[in-house]
């Protein structure tokens, strides 16, 4: 919503890229509308000067981005390219792609982040060990770079475009407010504040319903995919642990150690009460047998 604003887009442009264009109506903007791959859609692409700009805002790290860059702009250019003939002898020439992506998750991450297609490939050892081949890897190649856009990251960025560093404050007040009050009032809360101080003032002052739907909903969904991620990880580190367990009873019935030794040496290994060692002893060891 806010980089809807072709005068905003081109100040992030330049921020980002370092340039210092003025006229907003040199932006092209070609945002895949219907382009849908695993139920996400390209936030804002747009050309400018032969440069082909793909910008994706992420509050979830995902090293798969490239990957589906790569699907985004193999539609974009079938759009641009679809009447040339691309057939003919004549080159079809293409504008140079810029993959970026605005990171403000809660996951800590560096700056800057650049992550190439090639750490997605599953690469066989015959392959790049064979010589006749190695010029050729990688085959295909895409590099997307993450910036990081919580504060306290790429002051230089953010002092160059108000409006990402204003988003940027406004989304860390709407987390910090949520951890100590429901989150409806989280959002008032930042919305209210932010007007008052001239943070996103504007937009929020003509906005302020959908703005505060909307973060609603994206906090939601941000926080449910952050829950689930811990549930995984849990769920693994108990699924490891268990096997850990497994092989340390069955090790010891097969070296032959008194079971009142396997069962206290299993108590303090892995920080167990007597009963529980006793419980995963006696499972584990009619399993084996």
């Amino acid at each position: 919503m806010l980089f809807s604003d072709k005068k905003e887009l081109l100040g992030l442009y330049n921020a980002t890229g370092k340039t210092n264009y003025t006229d907003p109506e040199l932006l092209e903007i070609n945002t895949l509308e219907n382009a849908i791959y695993m139920a996400m859609h390209n936030d804002i692409s747009f050309i400018i000067d032969s440069r082909l700009s793909l910008y994706e805002h992420q509050s979830t790290y995902s090293p798969n981005l490239p990957l589906r860059y790569l699907m985004y702009i193999a539609d974009l250019y079938s759009v641009l390219t679809r009447k040339e003939n691309l057939y003919g002898h004549k080159t079809v020439m293409i504008p140079v792609p810029f993959f970026v992506i605005f990171y403000n998750g809660e996951e800590q991450l560096p700056d800057r982040v650049l992550l190439p297609l090639s750490d997605l490939f599953k690469t066989p050892k015959s392959f790049l060990n064979n010589e006749e081949y190695k010029e050729l890897y990688p085959a295909l190649e895409l590099k997307a770079l993450l910036l990081n856009i919580n504060p306290g990251h790429n002051q230089e960025l953010m002092n160059s475009c108000k409006t990402l560093k204003d988003y940027s404050e406004y989304t860390a007040r709407v987390r910090q407010y949520a951890k100590v009050m429901n989150l409806e009032d989280a959002v008032e809360r930042a919305i209210t504040e932010c007007i008052a101080e001239g943070i996103l003032s504007d937009f929020l002052e003509k906005n302020r319903a959908e703005a505060k739907s909307v973060s609603i909903y994206e906090y939601d969904q941000e926080r449910h995919l952050r829950q689930e991620r811990e549930e995984a990880r849990e769920e693994g580190e108990k699924i490891g642990r268990e096997a850990g367990i497994r092989a340390f009873v069955i090790d010891h019935i097969e070296e032959g150690m008194p079971p009142e030794k396997s069962i206290l040496k299993l108590q303090k290994l892995f920080s167990l009460t007597n009963e529980e060692a006793k419980s995963y002893y006696e499972e584990y060891s009619q399993t084996n047998c």
